[in-house]
């Protein structure tokens, strides 16, 4: 699991190719369809969207109340109108990691496309059943005496972790916040580095 997760199964990939190319050559999906859907995902909105609201929630104690307390709308200022969105906050006492045990349900308008591990049976199992030891693997290292929530999201509910800010951050600006904020911390597999860790 985590950075040696297994690879997507070969067959699968030719049979994504295969339809790819079915409906390439049908003329029911354009030849640039899936790039643009990646790159809205990827860059346009997807993980800059959480980044931006840790940010801010890191920068504006009123709008880290409002995004605990109701995510809706405190994703509006971003473009995003998402209402099925719970947001968790890790703090010193507890720390939140995301699963979908079910199947891969996944917040994509928050957090772009899911990693390939999240939506592998090993993960979805694991992270019930032995959070501290995945949490290691993907070199995470939770205290004995701190707390581990596995929050499980549905096709009615879905989470977001609001990840501790790192120490020597104090002077950046939300704009520099929103760089160190990475995708696998808001699903809560990693910590978020200072700017010296990175």
């Amino acid at each position: 699991m985590g950075k040696n997760h297994p690879s997507v199964d070969p067959y699968v990939v030719s049979r994504v190719r295969a339809l790819e190319s079915l409906l390439l050559e049908k003329g029911i999906l354009a030849p640039d369809a899936v790039d643009r859907v990646i790159q809205r995902y990827e860059a346009d909105t997807g993980p800059m969207v959480g980044a931006r609201a840790v940010a801010r929630a890191w920068t504006d104690p009123a709008y880290k109340r409002l995004l605990l307390a109701d995510a809706k709308s405190a994703l509006v200022p971003f473009g995003v109108d998402y209402a099925m969105l719970v947001v968790v906050e890790n703090t010193p006492a507890v720390h939140n990691v995301v699963v979908c045990t079910l199947c891969s349900c996944y917040p994509w308008p928050v957090l772009g496309l899911p990693p390939t591990w999240y939506k592998m049976p090993a993960y979805r199992s694991r992270a019930v059943s032995e959070p501290r030891v995945l949490l290691r693997e993907f070199g995470l290292e939770i205290p004995s005496a701190r707390e581990v929530k596995v929050w499980d999201s549905s096709a009615e509910m879905r989470y977001m972790v609001l990840p501790q800010r790192p120490p020597g951050t104090d002077r950046l600006s939300e704009a520099e916040l929103v760089t160190l904020v990475t995708r696998d911390a808001l699903i809560g597999v990693a910590d978020v580095a200072g700017p010296a860790a990175r």
